[in-house]
């Protein structure tokens, strides 16, 4: 049997970010349905070299697909190596053999799936209204957030906070191309928070970024940068008076933003997982007024929903590797 490999290159002519969000939402109904099988995420921190390593593994039942991913982020990768400071590998094995389907870049994989977990919450839990957006981080997530969720809304004004001035100036200038809409920098954390229909947090922070009393009425909060034990962006005192949706309550309570209020006895549960919502067995948004938070540490399943759309529409290309298998 032949393994593809498919270079970051090939990737970028294939995905586009609706045919992502597509896949992500996939997966988080796959994931609810219980036809998907997770591997616990093992991480390695790298603190020497302001680092970590996440892999992450799982298994589709559906159409038997094993996906494991090694992903990584070393945050002074652009300044010391001219790399990007997010970076990944991708395996998806066939589940009846074993055998190896596809190796491929994961990079870019990441970076469009994860910003497309923040979409599908928009599209769910946020005000259908919404124009104005709040991003805390000026980094690739800070990027993918916002392009993915101009796919589903008409988004007018984008505040962004960052502590380096000349990130937030690049970030802006090159947003600016891409997605048209006012961009607003050098406001305070404050006066993005008190100002936003959405609040993306994208951030490797281990202290709150802004206070709970910010957030107005009928906000939603999508919390990316907190993947880890230990991370933290979102005053904990928020997910008090707001509607609490995870993409995975086992591994949100230990890796996400909820594992601070539950540590913290502020709360005890949360109202659903994503895919429940996505399936029509719970709600989304309920009034105008509710604040509702999506807490997302990503899922194995949106690598592999991602993936095997990748590999389906790589099969008859001729220009890609494909290597025996001894």
């Amino acid at each position: 049997m032949e393994t593809t490999i498919i270079s970051k290159k090939q990737i970028e002519k294939l995905l586009t970010m609706d045919a992502v969000i597509a896949a992500v939402e996939e997966a988080y109904g796959l994931f609810s349905a219980q036809k998907v099988t997770l591997a616990p995420v093992l991480s390695i921190d790298v603190e020497k070299h302001h680092g970590e390593l996440d892999i992450k593994a799982g298994y589709e039942q559906v159409d038997d697909i094993i996906s494991v991913k090694l992903a990584s982020g070393f945050w002074n990768n652009p300044e010391n190596y001219n790399l990007p400071s997010g970076l990944a590998t991708i395996v998806l094995v066939d589940a009846k053999n074993g055998v190896p389907l596809a190796v491929m870049d994961g990079g870019l994989i990441t970076d469009m799936r994860t910003g497309a977990a923040g979409a599908v919450s928009a599209k769910y839990l946020a005000r259908p209204n919404s124009k104005r957006v709040a991003i805390f981080g000026t980094g690739m997530q800070a990027r993918m957030q916002l392009l993915a969720l101009s796919e589903i809304l008409d988004i007018e004004e984008v505040y962004i906070w960052g502590r380096n001035e000349a990130k937030v100036a690049s970030y802006v200038q090159e947003m600016e191309a891409r997605v048209k809409a006012t961009f607003y920098q050098g406001m305070s954390a404050e006066e993005c928070t008190v100002n936003a229909d959405i609040i993306i947090t994208t951030t490797p922070s281990k202290t709150p970024l802004f206070e709970a009393e910010w957030v107005q009425p009928g906000t939603h909060v999508i919390c990316i940068g907190t993947d880890m034990p230990g991370k933290q962006e979102v005053d904990p005192k928020l997910f008090e008076k707001a509607k609490i949706v995870v993409d995975s309550f086992i591994q949100c309570q230990e890796r996400g933003e909820i594992q601070h209020a539950l540590t913290s006895g502020l709360i005890s549960e949360v109202y659903a997982e994503i895919g429940e919502i996505v399936l029509g067995e719970k709600q989304g948004r309920e009034s105008n007024q509710e604040i509702t938070v999506f807490d997302s540490t990503g899922l194995a399943i949106q690598d592999i929903t991602t993936a095997k759309m990748i590999l389906k529409l790589t099969n008859d290309r001729k220009d890609l590797i494909k290597v025996e298998l001894i």
